[in-house]
């Protein structure tokens, strides 16, 4: 069997199973947002916390309770942080793990967890207690993930309700997303993970000896369990430096095709539960069509560029194969680089700062579309159907008529909010890469060139976009670093859910429109093809001069 058939069957099975998701998977999680009976459990933790489950919220109410709860949030893991030697540590620092986490490194990896970015400026296994990492990081991949989904259902009441100024409570929201959704998938992930040989136990490691006579420890912890949430909750990082191209993490092909799809199977299940919600499948399914178009076609380049590699060495043995986990092959490892800069996952198996110049750019560009096809969970679908409103605004102004979407008028204060929310990354990722090189930040932290300019451009397109992956290439634990890529991280997350909830509660207050001769079909093949046209167009106005000062310029 030939390396590109055994891809093209690895990336068709995942399409098999991601289509039985996306119908299934979906109905779940419209039972899940749509209920309005309460567990035993959930109303115990509701008079807790003094909160009425019956009483909705406007959305300015909703987004304080938001902000409110990340703010708590990121100041608690701060501290646990900057306190972890003193909380059940003894033994694994006797085992040489790092005792103290400084300041900028503790904002950073506050801000990143809470961000449902991840990204990681340290080693994992070399700095954070299992501890800290069991009960201060994989809790934030809970709760940040439910955070995500609960903003993008919001925006769907918007659309489905009218007349009102009610969208939803943001603490049920909240709870049943992590209690219902989030926690029994992932007990079931880390089983089939622990099955396939991923490391779960309190162990501080062992000393082994390596094949050329050295000894290395191999540090041990409660790996299954945070892997399963990293990726179901596309929180991306790992519990290990080299993430999932760690053997305690991914330990063989199919754990490495079952983590390709609990990071993927959520944002496309997404769709379904935005049609089930307003009322019309239809709708569901063109907005999967958009995310599976882009999708597809990334996948497909980013494959090409590292198996058909330029050069005399990549020519000799019939792809790019530096920084690939050989154990998978090239197309598995250029798979799971697509899909986790598709979502905002950001887990890696390979090294994308290895990956030739157009592949690696393919990972770059997958982050600039906004994370879209199909994006975090939650995030995705909230920005596509951005996105959507953007698209039906254009097509309104072609044919001079006042844009309607989903029996909702787009005027004047939607589509503010729509192009602010648009803005909000570009300029973050722009402003960003042009302070680390006006700062000389970047000179003696990445290579020189095209290559270094790259490494600079995606460490800001990962963290603007809660990404999470990274380059690599370049050092980026300094205070200068920590402190632009937290505040990248910070304003890329909640700028963008305060427009998205202020565009929802616009909508919801709205009468429903009755759909007319003049009326846009947003369901057909046509606007299928308007969607994507949109997103490719504005992200290529935006970013190709970034992109023709880096990995265009290094490839060509």
């Amino acid at each position: 069997m030939t390396t590109a058939f055994a891809g093209v069957l690895f990336i068709l099975s995942l399409i098999v199973a991601l289509a039985v998701a996306y119908r299934y998977l979906g109905d779940y999680v419209f039972k899940v947002v749509s209920g309005t009976r309460h567990s035993a459990v959930e109303r115990g933790l509701y008079k807790v916390m003094g909160v009425n489950p019956a009483a909705e919220q406007s959305w300015g109410t909703y987004a304080r309770s938001l902000l409110a709860f990340s703010a708590v949030s990121m100041l608690a893991l701060y501290g646990f942080l900057r306190l972890q030697d003193h909380l059940l540590t003894t033994p694994q620092f006797a085992a040489g793990i790092n005792e103290r986490v400084f300041a900028h490194l503790a904002w950073n990896t506050a801000v990143s967890f809470v961000t449902n970015t991840n990204w990681q400026a340290y080693s994992g296994e070399a700095t954070m207690t299992h501890f800290v990492q069991a009960a201060g990081l994989a809790v934030q991949n809970f709760v940040s993930a439910a955070v995500g989904i609960a903003v993008a259902i919001t925006l769907v009441r918007g659309f489905a309700r009218s007349r009102t100024d009610k969208l939803g409570n943001f603490w049920v929201d909240l709870t049943r997303i992590t209690l219902r959704l989030l926690l029994p998938l992932s007990a079931i992930a880390a089983v089939l993970l622990i099955a396939g040989g991923v490391v779960q136990n309190f162990s501080d490691g062992t000393v082994v000896s390596t094949l050329t006579g050295g000894q290395q420890h191999l540090t041990g912890g409660l790996v299954a369990s945070q892997e399963a949430i990293k990726e179901l909750g596309t929180n991306g990082g790992g519990f290990y430096n080299v993430n999932s191209a760690h053997p305690f993490e991914n330990p063989a092909s199919w754990t490495n095709w079952l983590e390709i799809f609990l990071l993927l199977c959520l944002p496309i299940a997404m769709p379904r539960v935005f049609g089930r919600m307003i009322g019309d499948n239809r709708q569901g399914y063109a907005i999967v069509a958009v995310m599976a178009t882009l999708a597809l076609a990334s996948v497909a380049l980013t494959n090409v560029f590292e198996l058909n590699a330029s050069g005399t060495v990549p020519s000799a043995v019939g792809a790019a194969l530096e920084g690939k986990e050989i154990r998978f092959g090239v197309s598995n490892s250029a798979t799971f680089a697509a899909a986790t800069t598709l979502t905002s996952t950001g887990a890696v198996n390979s090294f994308h700062d290895s990956y030739t110049a157009l592949g690696g750019m393919m990972p770059m560009v997958n982050m600039m579309l906004g994370e879209v096809a199909p994006g975090g969970v939650g995030a995705g679908l909230y920005g596509m159907l951005v996105i959507a409103v953007l698209t039906v605004f254009i097509a309104g102004l072609m044919v001079g008529r006042t844009p309607e979407y989903l029996g909702k008028k787009i005027g004047a204060r939607e589509i503010k909010f729509a192009s602010l929310y648009f803005l909000v990354t570009p300029v973050l990722v722009l402003s960003g890469t042009a302070a680390a090189l006006a700062t000389g930040n970047w000179s003696t932290q990445a290579n020189a060139g095209p290559h270094g300019f790259s490494e600079v451009l995606y460490a800001f397109t990962s963290a603007a976009n809660n990404n999470g992956s990274a380059f690599a290439g370049l050092t980026v634990n300094t205070p200068w670093w920590d402190t632009a890529l937290g505040l990248a991280m910070f304003l890329g997350r909640f700028l963008p859910i305060i427009l998205v909830l202020r565009l929802a509660g616009s909508l919801a207050r709205q009468k429903p429109v009755p759909v007319s001769a003049g009326t846009l079909p947003t369901h057909r093949p046509l606007f299928i093809g308007m969607v994507v046209g949109v997103v490719l167009i504005l992200v290529a106005l935006t970013f190709l001069p970034a992109l023709a000062l880096g990995p265009l310029a290094e490839g060509l």
